[in-house]
């Protein structure tokens, strides 16, 4: 398969101090290709799409260097052909 034709989704989990909560869950919604999903005081978790895990890593690094945020992980990623799911 080649990365033109597939779609990376993957899930992560966003640990956060709980003061700056509101301005990550902004933050994420500015983002591309980023869902959030559900949070807590302290927990994110959000849906992910790219064209490849690369791009995913990156995203995952930006969000960890993002001020309150403690971690960035992924926890699930799972690859879909585009013919397979209709795109």
């Amino acid at each position: 398969m080649t990365a033109e034709g597939t779609i990376h989704i993957s899930s992560a989990v966003i640990s956060v101090l709980p003061k700056h909560r509101d301005e990550v869950l902004r933050m994420l919604a500015a983002l591309p290709e980023v869902e959030t999903h559900q949070s807590n005081a302290s927990k994110i978790v959000i849906v992910m799409e790219a064209a490849e895990s690369g791009i995913m890593g990156g995203r995952l690094a930006e969000i960890a260097s993002w001020q309150g945020v403690l971690s960035a992980n992924m926890v699930f990623e799972q690859v879909e052909r585009l013919a397979d799911i209709g795109d």
